[in-house]
């Protein structure tokens, strides 16, 4: 048997598996490849199939449940990356854009979206520090607390 990648290694050591990928709830695709970047479609926290939570960050859900789902997001990104090109192919991770569904008055998105940004940097090392936009918004598809998108540099 072939020795483990380091994300496989890592996303292991995390607890986690790469799931499959998260069927589209519209009409796109889940990644695109152009060139030497592959850009995702905005991924929500969904765990087999289901939308894990539901709300406004800073109302129904808090900073550190939607940080969580930052990271749900982030590594549903990644599922579309590896079924797409293969993780083993990915560079590095050049940006991340990420928004957050918030309740009047909450303004702490950078914090929600670092579940997502400090998730990719566990899975691969320098080569997962990115870019990145965090913004509020007032509503997301599925009434879904955060939405993640990136783009990632592969051979």
């Amino acid at each position: 048997m072939a020795a483990a990648t380091a994300w496989a290694e890592n996303l292991a050591k995390l607890g986690l598996e790469l799931p499959g990928v998260a069927a589209p709830v519209a009409a796109y695709i889940p990644a695109v490849r152009t060139g030497n970047l592959v850009y995702t479609s905005g991924q929500l926290p969904i765990v087999n199939g289901q939308l894990s939570m539901t709300g406004k960050v800073g109302a129904e859900i808090s900073t550190e449940q939607a940080a969580e789902g930052a990271k749900l997001c982030a590594l549903n990104a990644l599922a579309a990356v590896h079924d797409l090109v293969g993780l083993d192919n990915v560079v590095r991770i050049v940006k991340v854009v990420g928004f957050v569904a918030s309740a009047p008055g909450f303004n702490d998105q950078p914090l929600v979206i670092n579940g997502a940004s400090e998730f990719l940097g566990e899975v691969f090392g320098d080569a997962g520090v990115h870019a990145r936009s965090a913004v509020g918004v007032n509503e997301l598809p599925k009434n879904t607390p955060v939405e993640v998108e990136l783009i990632a540099e592969v051979r």
